[in-house]
């Protein structure tokens, strides 16, 4: 059975009326040179038995550092990631400072094979996007994500 994540897609109208997104980058060795197409929604791996919107605002919280925005959360349904993995997603309108983001840390072993482990951020940065540019910056996967955004909230 593919595994199944669950995330956030915060989003809000910048001055000039343009749809702005927040996107992490994950952080660690094998994506510190990595941009374009690296990027994702802030989500986490479901467990059995969880409930999906509480874990995607868990998730938020501790890939960024701070709560997720308290708008009311509008589905946007489930995508398939190009490794199989199943992410349940919402858009969530809201604005929050990402220029100082708190992840928590994961251990990993690098170089692979070395057997010399180091801990690292799950994710290195976050920032907000606007449409266009997050098209370029989010897994191609996860790029039906912003499509539908553009539907449920009339671009």
């Amino acid at each position: 059975m593919p595994k199944r994540s669950a995330g956030l897609l915060v989003h809000r109208r910048s001055e000039v009326g343009q749809i702005e997104v927040v996107l992490v980058h994950p952080g660690g060795p094998f994506w510190a040179n990595k941009d374009d197409g690296a990027w994702s929604i802030p989500k986490g791996e479901l467990e059995a038995g969880e409930d999906p919107l509480t874990v995607a605002q868990r998730e938020f919280d501790e890939e960024i550092g701070q709560p997720a925005p308290a708008g009311p959360p509008t589905s946007l349904g489930e995508i398939t990631q190009s490794g199989g993995k199943r992410v349940i997603a919402w858009a969530v309108e809201g604005d929050l400072d990402v220029s100082n983001i708190a992840s928590n840390t994961f251990e990993m072993e690098w170089p692979p094979g070395s057997g010399q482990m180091q801990e690292v951020p799950e994710v290195d940065r976050a920032e907000w996007f606007t449409l266009v540019i997050a098209r370029a910056k989010i897994l191609k996967s996860q790029q039906p994500l912003l499509d539908r955004l553009e539907e449920v909230i009339g671009a």
